[in-house]
């Protein structure tokens, strides 16, 4: 019985298309790996394989084990991926951001 993170996966990986040997190819583990994260219970990921699938389906780790993002419950998870990859930038590099989306913003 797969578990809810399984399920996630399993969605995620049907919306964009990818069978479980072409997500494991691109996350760099094997197809058997994959499938046991969809249906084992329990599932056994290590956090550098379940960051490399997430990263593959373009969402987040959080998103798939289903830790709830506060202040961020009403966005897609493109958007989740995108908020974090602003978090770790450079304060330099945020306030460019800043600046180019206000810039935006004005047209």
């Amino acid at each position: 019985m797969p578990t809810p993170m399984g399920e996630r996966i399993r969605n995620r990986r049907q919306e964009k298309g990818f069978s479980l040997q072409q997500l494991a190819d691109r996350a760099g583990c094997t197809k058997g790996y994959v499938w046991e994260l969809e249906n084992k219970n329990p599932p056994r990921p290590s956090a550098e394989k379940l960051a490399s699938i997430a990263a593959v389906l373009d969402t987040t780790v959080d998103v798939l084990i289903g830790t709830p993002i506060n202040t961020q419950d009403d966005l897609s998870p493109e958007d989740k991926v995108f908020f974090r990859k602003f978090v770790g930038l450079k304060a330099e590099d945020q306030q460019t951001m800043r600046k180019m989306l206000d810039l935006w913003d004005d047209e």
